[in-house]
This record gives C-alpha cells, sequence and structure tokens, in this order.
C-alpha cells in the first residue's frame, strides 16, 4: 500500500525529515495484530530528524533544528495538559470517550507514524524537543528519549526507587534495562532483572544489575535468596500482556503476578507493561521500507542482538 508523504496541515505543524525512528515492542503488538490497527497510516511512536518546514504559526522551532519527538502528542492548553498530565491530552484525540494521542499508534488518534521519511508534528513548538549540536552523529542515543528512557525512568518513578533500595525488574527488553539503568541512576543498591535471552541478560549485566534466567530457577526464590528472604523493596513490569513462560505458552498475568510475590508487602510497584482488555486479531499492512520488514521479522523473534532496533528513513544503505 503507498502512504502519502506527511505535510502541513495546521499553521502550529512541524514538518521533519526522520533519520532516526525505533521499532518499539508495542509496535510488534500491532505487527502480530494484537491491537487493532487500520491500514493506511505507518507505525512508529519514536522518531527523531531534522526539521524541513514549520506552519505560520510556529513560533520556537526553526527550519534545520534536530529534534526528538516524544510519543504523546498533546497540544499543552487543555485541563490535563495544564496539568502535567500530557499522555491524555484531551484535544490530540478526537474520540470522545478517549484521552491520549500518540505518532501510529492503535486508538491513540488518526496521526501518522515516524516509520517513514517524514513525519507531521502537530503543536510544533510544545511537541518537538531541540537538540544540541552533537545531534547528528549521536542520533541513535538521543531516538531513546523518545520513549524507552523516559518509559523506564517513569517504571522506577511509579515504583518509588530510593537511594539503598533493592529493586527487581521483569523483563530485560528495551524498556527493562531502561528501568535497571534508571534504577541505578537513582541510587538502588541491588537491581535484579528477570528475562531468559542470554544477549539481554547481558546487556543487563553491563550496567551492573543482577541477570535471572527464569528459564533456569524459579525467579521468586531467587529475588527472595538475593534479599534474605523479605523481597525487593520495589519492582518494575515491563513485559505485559504478552508474558509467556519458558515453553512458550503465553500467560498475560505470569509477570504481574512473579512481580507482586517478589516485592515485600510494603513495598511499591511500577507497570508500564502494555495490557488490553482483548485481541483484535486484526492482520496490519507495514510500511514498505527496504529493511524493516526484515528488522520486525528478527525482533519479533527476540533473536540473538536484536535487543532495539533504529530505522533510518532517508539514509540510504543505513540500518541498524
Amino acid at each position: 500500500m503507498e502512504v502519502a508523504d506527511a505535510r502541513i496541515e495546521r499553521p502550529t505543524d512541524v514538518l521533519v525529515r526522520i533519520t532516526s525512528a525505533n521499532i518499539c515492542g508495542s509496535d510488534l503488538h500491532m505487527y502480530e495484530g494484537r491491537t487493532d490497527f487500520e491500514p493506511g497510516r505507518s507505525f512508529g511512536h519514536e522518531n527523531l530528524g531534522q526539521v524541513v518546514e514549520v506552519g505560520h504559526g510556529v513560533d520556537k522551532i526553526r527550519v534545520d533544528d534536530w529534534v526528538v519527538l516524544p510519543f504523546n502528542i498533546a497540544c499543552g492548553h487543555c485541563k490535563n495538559c495544564e496539568r502535567q498530565l500530557t499522555n491524555y491530552c484531551l484535544t490530540a484525540q478526537p474520540e470522545p470517550d478517549l484521552a491520549g494521542a500518540a505518532y501510529g499508534f492503535a486508538d491513540m488518534g488518526p496521526y501518522g507514524g515516524g516509520q517513514a521519511e517524514l513525519l507531521r508534528v502537530p503543536w510544533g513548538d510544545f511537541n518537538c524537543l531541540r537538540l544540541g549540536d552533537d545531534a547528528e552523529e549521536r542520533q541513535t542515543d538521543y531516538v531513546m528519549l523518545a520513549d524507552i528512557f523516559p518509559t523506564g525512568y517513569h517504571a522506577t518513578e511509579m515504583a518509588g526507587v530510593q537511594p539503598g533500595d533493592q529493586t527487581v525488574i521483569y523483563g530485560a527488553g528495551p524498556v527493562g534495562l531502561m528501568a535497571a539503568l534508571a534504577a541505578t541512576i537513582r541510587g538502588a543498591s541491588k537491581v535484579m532483572i528477570v528475562d531468559r535471552h542470554p544477549d539481554r541478560l547481558r546487556l543487563a549485566e553491563s550496567i551492573g544489575a543482577i541477570a535471572i534466567d527464569d528459564s533456569l530457577v524459579d525467579p521468586v526464590q531467587a529475588v527472595l535468596d538475593e534479599t534474605m528472604g523479605l523481597g525487593a523493596d520495589n519492582g518494575c513490569e515491563c513485559v505485559g500482556y504478552q508474558a509467556h513462560d519458558p515453553s512458550g505458552h503465553e500467560q498475560p498475568n505470569l509477570t504481574m503476578n512473579r512481580l507482586v510475590a517478589s516485592v515485600r508487602f510494603t513495598g511499591r510497584i511500577g507497570n508500564v507493561g502494555v495490557f488490553v482488555p482483548e485481541d483484535p486479531g486484526a492482520g496490519d499492512e507495514l510500511l514498505p521500507l527496504d529493511q524493516a520488514p526484515e528488522a520486525y521479522e528478527h525482533f519479533d523473534r527476540r533473536d540473538d542482538g536484536w535487543t532495539k532496533v533504529v530505522l533510518h528513513p532517508t539514509m540510504a544503505g543505513t540500518s541498524a
């Protein structure tokens, strides 16, 4: 399916030439048909690039600025935005029974995603985060600010991680790894992370976390053993409803129940894993970037080394 290029539609819009766009684990839900996504829109809510055009109502952002785009689209002036609840913007979501919008995401407004050459950014002054002079050469780092690092950090914020805490993270995917890093930054004395993919567990160990392979041990007991039988002070759920046991049997509540059992009675839990009430089972069309289908296949299979995928739509011959 041919998808039209993004363009300026309103005076407050900004048009960005995308140079880096991550594939998110949430994109896999749509890729697998596990959340509904209509044909004719592109995926991609973790985006970075260079501004190529601005609407005449834009005051701050300039052509040639390098920007990263936080995944939630917000107007900046509704009741929720004024209370810093921009993930539930009332203006950006056209459905009156819903709140919150995002680029290229099921049930979060009609907006196109950034796994494309161009991206329209509504309310550009509010939604574009300008980057410094090193943005082009460090874009693979900065694009993580669009979603996974702040999401991982937010999990530790909800869990109330403080200096000296013992913290357990369920899931060593990109968000789980960022949650583990955030817990370390916040001063946790011991960070444990549960997964079963060797490459992801190796990455967890590289940032100082204790890797727990739930295909080899009971992860709850392993956490209890690491905490003198008391359980962790707090923990984060970074897997969501597609959790499954080592044999491949899907159990949507598996990691949540294990997390509850791993955290002591007075502990706190931060949940950023995606949970939905049902699977619509609809198939999805892929945006035909040259290597995107192959990247989705590797990412979906959790192949060794495919921990996070960045697409570079306008950089010919480049893939990551």
